[in-house]
This record gives C-alpha cells, structure tokens and sequence, in this order.
C-alpha cells in the first residue's frame, strides 16, 4: 500500500515539474480549452487538478490494459504484447466509451433507447397543443 503511494506522490510531483513524461501538458490543455471558449481562462489549480485527472486516467487505463493483455496470454489467446484491443476492451467496460475508428474496424450500431408509454403519452399531448397553436 506504501508503495502505491509513493508511486502517487512521485507522479503528482512530475505534472507540474516535468512535461516530457506527460500525454497532456499545461499548452496543450490551454489550447483545449482555448478549442472551447477562447475567452477562458483556467486558474491553476485547476489546470493542476485536470492535469493530475489526465494523468491518473491514463496510467488507470494502461495499467488495466496490461492486466487483460497478460490475463489474454496466459489464456494462449494471443501474444503476450499489449494489443490496443487491450484499452479499447477497458474503455468500454469501465467507462462505457467507444471510440470509433480506435482498435477494430468494427461497425457498431447506433442503439436507441426504448420509448415508454410515458414519453409517448407526453409527445401525443405535445403535438396536440401544437396543433392549437
């Protein structure tokens, strides 16, 4: 467990001091932001807070990725080699993210939700104030 958190502390460490081991750097996550609403301004501490966000999801999701990349070896169902199938896998099973194009060139079906009698009760009377309208 100690050491779980020093790993913690030495890589909150390394967000602001070092950006050769970071994905998202301090220019980067200012020119997001800036995508958004170039009259935003971040105040540090928050730019601290999303960086070390960014930074534990990534190593979450990599470390959980190698976890099923050694659990699929040791099955004999591929290579012993982080697949990027690895990450698409945990992305959509801890965080219900599909990225398209990301992995396989798999066509996934837009699935709508199913309409209660509620919602349509609701849409009936809708139309029928419009109608008065």
């Amino acid at each position: 467990m100690s050491q779980a958190n020093n790993t913690h502390n030495s890589s909150s460490n390394t967000i602001g001091n070092s950006s050769e081991s970071q994905v998202l750097t301090r220019g980067r996550l200012q020119d997001l932001v800036r995508e958004v609403d170039p009259n935003e301004q971040l105040d540090e501490e928050v730019e601290e807070l999303l960086l070390q966000i960014a930074d534990d999801f990534i190593e979450s999701t990599v470390n959980s990725a190698c976890q099923l990349a050694k659990h699929r070896a040791g099955q004999g169902v591929g290579p012993k080699a982080l697949d990027v199938t690895d990450v698409q896998m945990h992305l959509e099973r801890q965080w219900n993210m599909w990225i398209p194009g990301f992995g396989t060139d798999e066509l996934r079906p837009y699935k709508r939700a199913p309409i209660t009698e509620a919602h349509r009760q609701r849409m009936a009377l809708i139309r029928k104030q419009m109608k008065k309208f």
